[in-house]
């Protein structure tokens, strides 16, 4: 099988209701996603022409669509978090949801987006969301072989 990997970043705040230390404040990141996708093929013959799983550029444009478009520059808070701190709500770049924005909850929220819009027969297989330069959370398909 063969994977493609395509790298994103994007710039975001959240803030983590119930954490206790400096998380549970509005602070933001300069993440980094990096999505790799595969399409099933018989693994002894080469990809037929134009030769890709799927195009790099294509790739690029599905994630800045459904990922930074969405989430680049905004603040995300969870009702709870907003419930303690009403002041917040009118902020003009804010998304509530009904999850708390931990790094790992952003990528089921990415890989649920992403899942919709690949075009078939393409597939999701992994994730990786840097939120600083050495921690990340990954989130993984399984594949049936």
């Amino acid at each position: 099988m063969i994977f493609v990997t395509k790298i994103i970043t994007f710039e975001m705040a959240h803030a983590i209701d119930g954490y206790h230390g400096p998380c549970n404040s509005i602070h933001g990141h300069s993440y980094e996603l990096h999505v790799t996708v595969y399409c099933r093929h018989n693994e002894n013959a080469y990809i037929p022409a134009p030769g890709f799983v799927i195009d790099f550029k294509e790739l690029k444009s599905i994630m800045e669509q459904m990922v930074k478009e969405i989430l680049d520059h905004k603040i995300i808070l969870s009702k709870a978090y907003l419930e303690k701190n009403k002041q917040l709500s009118g902020q003009p770049n804010l998304i509530v949801w009904s999850a708390e924005p931990t790094a790992e909850n952003i990528l089921l929220f990415i890989s649920k987006l992403l899942r919709e819009k690949l075009p078939q027969p393409i597939l999701l297989r992994c994730m990786k969301l840097y939120e600083t330069k050495n921690s990340y959370a990954e989130w993984a398909s399984e594949i049936d072989a």
